[in-house]
């Protein structure tokens, strides 16, 4: 009954992330923002918002081990990514060249992949050092410093050469909203309902944002007493479990639909996209609200999450494109922390 009870919370959040994604995108449209903003920046935050509340949830539920847990989603997110995401992303592409729909070669910005690889390792780096350290005022500068750091990534972001192309690929992605769309099927509308207006569109976000709250709330429950159940460190329970619900869609998402269409770019700039956003937001939950002592099971992973992303910004600077094999070995790094975890056991 706790393996259902979990299941059932991750698949609570991932409704609610669907929502929040699919509002906050028409607020974004709704408010006249380019189309680059909408499937880029507001996507990835989007998406990216469960793995920042879950901790929050973790942290201040109340339970013994909700650091544990807390910290086990944070540094969860970004090993994800950089590791078994990039791997679902690159055998894809495999699959899909195999059958004469594209090449190996993955086609995007060189120089817009290196800086959101260059923003990850630094700021990530800063943090894991943190977790050394074991310094209060270190952290909470080092939060500060990471939110000011996000917002000048935005801002090259969209001040960069390589925004046209993300904005070319990213027009036409967003779906129809969810709640009309659903409201259309009971009502039997024959026609589309058109845009929605903006407060219909930010009832869905917040409606989306309460649902992905109860589902935290359930699983931060259920990881809890599963995690002792296995006798299991409850922070590597939560990093190997919590992504599988809060990152996988997302790479599923830009892996089978975007790759597959060709939008390389769309495809790997969501993934670095919401790599960045993960090293600073819920790193920040985790420097401001929790002890932040990395060691064991948190250091090995953080570690691994590095490496995995100097071996993509080296390969893309030296090489100028990624190729879908190298992707593929990137899931190398995320089999051996799983062999890693369970040898501990």
């Amino acid at each position: 009954m706790r393996w259902l009870e979990l299941v059932i919370a991750l698949g609570v959040i991932l409704a609610g992330a669907e929502l929040f994604t699919n509002g906050v995108e028409w607020v974004g449209e709704g408010y006249g923002l380019s189309e680059g903003a909408v499937g880029s920046v507001l996507a990835a935050i989007g998406t990216a918002l469960p793995e920042t509340i879950l901790p929050i949830v973790a942290v201040f539920s109340g339970h013994a081990t909700g650091d544990e847990i807390g910290i086990g989603a944070i540094l969860g997110a970004p090993f994800m990514i950089s590791t078994l995401a990039m791997a679902i992303l690159g055998l894809v592409v495999v699959i899909s060249s195999a059958r004469g729909r594209r090449s190996r070669t993955l086609e995007h910005d060189g120089g817009v992949l290196a800086q959101d690889l260059a923003f990850f390792l630094a700021m990530y780096a800063l943090a894991t050092l943190a977790g050394l350290v074991h310094l209060r005022p270190l952290n909470w500068g080092l939060a500060a410093g990471l939110i000011v750091g996000y917002g000048l990534y935005v801002r090259r972001h969209f001040r960069g050469p390589g925004e046209k192309e993300l904005e070319a690929e990213a027009t036409g992605e967003v779906r129809p909203l969810h709640l009309l769309r659903i409201g259309g099927n009971l009502l039997h509308w024959k026609e589309s309902p058109g845009a929605p207006s903006v407060p219909t569109s930010v009832g869905q976000t917040l409606l989306g944002l309460a649902v992905i709250l109860i589902g935290a709330r359930v699983f931060v429950s259920g990881a809890t007493q599963l995690a002792s159940d296995l006798h299991v460190s409850h922070l590597a329970f939560a990093l190997l479990v919590a992504p599988v619900a809060t990152e996988l869609p997302e790479a599923f998402n830009s892996s089978v639909i975007w790759a597959r269409r060709g939008k390389d770019t769309l495809a790997l700039g969501n993934l670095t996209g919401a790599m960045v956003f993960q090293s600073v937001f819920p790193v920040s939950v985790g420097l401001l609200f929790t002890a932040w002592r990395l060691q064991g099971d948190a250091l090995v992973a953080a570690v691994i999450a590095l490496v995995a992303g100097v071996v993509l910004l080296v390969t893309a600077k030296v090489r100028g494109r990624l190729i879908a094999p190298l992707l593929i070995l990137q899931g190398v790094f995320y089999v051996g922390y799983v062999v890693f975890v369970l040898r501990t056991i």
